[in-house]
């Protein structure tokens, strides 16, 4: 009996703290909708004129958004690349830089051995 009661315990305690997670995610839910409620409130009561001088309708103020939106996005994600980039190639020249002093060391060696060999040939 012991036993099933502690089952049950833990079981209830366990979705107790899951209805707590989920009733934290749901706040912070809420949060960020009342957030983005109050940021289009704002923007639909400033007053934003086109090049013409007329004042731009909700729409229109929604689709300048967007825009300056996605190329603050592309900005970002391009200097993101040009940096992803950058790592990419100072690897492969560093890689590039060590193979050629294999190279290097390789050939002192084999040079080495070409001139040992021939001191052996010239002695017979």
């Amino acid at each position: 009996m012991k036993t099933k009661t502690l089952l049950e315990l833990v079981t209830l305690s366990s979705s107790l703290y899951f209805l707590a997670k989920d009733t934290h995610f749901i706040d912070r839910l809420n949060e960020f909708s009342e957030k983005g409620k109050d940021n289009l409130n704002k923007m639909a009561s400033d007053s934003e004129v086109d090049e013409n001088g007329e004042e731009l309708e909700f729409m229109d103020k929604i689709i300048q958004k967007t825009s300056q939106v996605r190329e603050e996005l592309e900005h970002k994600i391009e200097d993101a690349v040009v940096q992803f980039y950058k790592k990419v190639n100072i690897a492969h020249l560093d890689e590039i830089k060590a193979l050629n002093e294999k190279v290097d060391k390789a050939d002192k060696a084999i040079a080495l051995l070409e001139a040992r060999l021939n001191h052996i040939e010239a002695k017979e």
